[in-house]
């Protein structure tokens, strides 16, 4: 990609969190920023895991920065803080919601994982999918992020560009083809209103990844946004728990 033009906006950078070897790594959405996690991460660092957040390329800058990227960008992104993490952690869990989702996917896909946490990711259908042969509009107008919880600001650009959302329809096509090769165990956590994300997205991951372990947790108060709004709690507490039994059994083994 091209190196970015414009400054990180304020609130929108990387979050790194020292803690023990087990290692939590945690990626935001399709224009979203580490600020739409930070609130899970936060919450998992007091339980001494160590959290990284990172931003992924064209994102909490500016949206000409976005669309100077293409998807391998955003998977490079992940793939790097991985790596980072990997080196000082003997195990790695990863949480991605929505487009983070797909990009947990393709880490999971290519690396070893302990256990993989999406958050209504995307690989199937979503909103944007009537843009996919547009070709007059550059740029894109974006309504507020899909919260039902009242007064939670998530920094997001108003407008994104039409090659950035073509973009990520590509990198879900590529998703979907490469599910069959993710094995590590898997907890899908779903809305059962979402705006944004068909929650049939999740049954299709469901029934497409190779993972003996995996099950799928249905968020009954929130919609897409859900690291932010009224199941956020929950969903940090089915995280603990789940680290904690894949702890123990590889303790046993």
């Amino acid at each position: 990609m091209k190196k970015e033009q414009y400054p990180i906006l304020p609130g929108a950078d990387s979050i790194f969190i020292n803690g023990n070897k087990i290692g939590v790594l945690l990626c935001h959405g399709f224009n979203g920023t580490p600020q739409s996690m930070q609130f899970i991460g936060e919450q998992l660092s007091n339980y001494g895991f160590t959290i990284s957040i990172p931003r992924l390329a064209g994102h909490g800058t500016h949206y000409l920065d976005m669309e100077n990227c293409i998807y391998q960008d955003w998977i490079d992104s992940l793939d790097d803080a991985f790596e980072k993490l990997n080196e000082v952690c003997e195990k790695v869990f990863i949480i991605g919601q929505s487009m983070g989702g797909a990009l947990t996917l393709q880490v999971a896909a290519s690396h070893h994982l302990e256990g993989i946490f999406l958050i209504n990711a995307a690989v199937t259908e979503v909103c944007y999918q009537q843009f996919l042969e547009e070709e007059e509009q550059a740029y894109l107008n974006e309504g507020k992020p899909d919260i039902k919880k009242h007064d939670v600001y998530e920094i997001t650009y108003d407008k994104v560009p039409l090659k950035s959302v073509k973009n990520l329809l590509l990198l879900m096509e590529d998703t979907k083809s490469r599910l069959h090769t993710v094995t590590a165990p898997t907890i899908l956590f779903k809305s059962t209103t979402d705006h944004v994300v068909a929650p049939n997205n999740s049954e299709y991951i469901y029934k497409n990844i190779d993972s003996e372990e995996k099950q799928i947790i249905e968020l009954e108060n929130s919609y897409h946004v859900a690291s932010m709004d009224n199941d956020a709690n929950m969903i940090v507490e089915y995280v603990v728990e789940h680290i904690h039994k894949t702890l123990t059994k590889t303790s046993l083994v």
